[in-house]
């Protein structure tokens, strides 16, 4: 029966590795774009420290923050928050919810509220999931935010 246990680690092994190449390019290619886009937002909210970036709430906050509906519903993940030459933030950079390949918009604050989610903060918009999703693309070429 020892035996067997290295068999099947050697087995979830090759399909794992099977799985990863049934990505398509663009699936692929958005992946790589979510890690870049996550490593510079993490570098940008340690930087940023606990000053209050927007809404009320530090960059830290933003980025641990969901996108909600007037009703509450999750319309996606905030991943970026975008900051222009003199430091100021102008908008967010939203993953969309159920998109695949994943898609990122960038939205503006006007309009935007905080909504209570247990102990945490979400951000409110009025916008509906179609209204977020015929939106353009975000610029994700210009992930470098001074701070």
């Amino acid at each position: 029966m020892k035996l067997a246990l290295p068999a099947f680690a050697s087995l979830a092994a090759g399909c794992a590795l099977i799985a990863a190449c049934g990505e398509t390019p663009a699936e692929r290619e958005a992946d790589q774009i979510e890690d870049t886009v996550e490593r510079q937002a993490d570098q940008n909210a340690a930087a940023a420290g606990m000053e209050e970036a927007a809404l009320g709430m530090t960059e830290a906050q933003l980025l641990d923050a969901d996108l909600v509906a007037a009703d509450g519903t999750d319309l996606g993940d905030i991943e970026l928050v975008r900051r222009e030459a003199a430091g100021a933030v102008t908008g967010l950079v939203v993953e969309l919810d159920d998109t695949d390949p994943d898609r990122w918009v960038e939205i503006g604050l006007d309009g935007l509220t905080t909504r209570p989610d247990g102990d945490d903060m979400d951000v409110q918009t009025g916008m509906t999931a179609a209204e977020l999703a015929a939106l353009p693309d975000a610029d994700m070429t210009a992930m470098t935010n001074p701070v």
